[in-house]
């Protein structure tokens, strides 16, 4: 690779950290190109030349951001064998501590998911995102899942968490005071104490073991 080329891929590097820089401290629509230019170093036109337009380069700026986000959830894994859902109330209590920090990320990852609505290319992108942090290799094995579940209720575990994670994103990103992992603990007690859920058409299976999570309800 000659020393040109290495300048184009690090110019091209450039803009990417430029313009996740002006996500960050300015938002998606009020990132300008000369924002971008004067964050990246870079040129004005070096923005058409790798990107086309700023719009392309703001949309491959905030598909890495969002791709990016699922690095963050580093937590130590809490289990209780006498109580199971304490273990989950300790771990989703680190996840949103991890909020306050990340709240950049947060908010560009969600403005992300809006933009898509116009951005085919975007969208796609964002569903691959999204399908693998809830595959059986995402979050339901970052979360401590037992290994020994077959595919399909790893899977839908990891949908629960995703589902968990986002919803719990949007509500601290308006108001932190919405949030309370002890109160989503509870309503899951609840919840688990029901009557089992059998599916039509298919072997009876409580929802508690579709969910890989048999073992949750007390036997108090």
């Amino acid at each position: 690779m000659n020393d040109a080329m290495i300048v184009i891929m690090g110019q091209r590097e450039q803009l990417l950290e430029g313009a996740k820089r002006c996500i960050v401290e300015r938002g998606y629509a009020h990132t300008t190109a000369r924002h971008i230019s004067a964050a990246s170093g870079a040129n004005l036109a070096s923005i058409g030349y790798h990107f086309g337009s700023k719009e392309a380069l703001l949309r491959e700026a905030l598909i890495e951001m969002a791709q990016d986000w699922t690095d963050l959830w580093q937590v130590t894994v809490y289990s209780d064998p006498a109580d199971p859902l304490e273990g989950f109330e300790k771990t989703w209590i680190q996840i949103v501590d991890s909020f306050k920090e990340n709240r950049p990320l947060l908010a560009a990852s969600f403005e992300a998911l809006t933009c898509a609505e116009h951005a085919p290319d975007l969208r796609e992108r964002l569903g691959i995102a999204l399908a693998s942090a809830a595959a059986p290799e995402g979050l339901a094995k970052l979360l401590g899942t037992d290994e020994s579940l077959d595919e399909e209720s790893a899977r839908a575990v990891g949908r629960l968490y995703l589902t968990l994670l986002q919803g719990l994103m949007a509500q601290w990103l308006v108001s932190p005071d919405l949030v309370s992992v002890t109160d989503l603990t509870d309503g899951l007690r609840v919840l688990l104490r029901q009557p089992p859920i059998h599916r039509r058409g298919s072997d009876p299976r409580p929802i508690r073991e579709a969910l890989g999570t048999a073992s949750l309800v007390n036997n108090s």
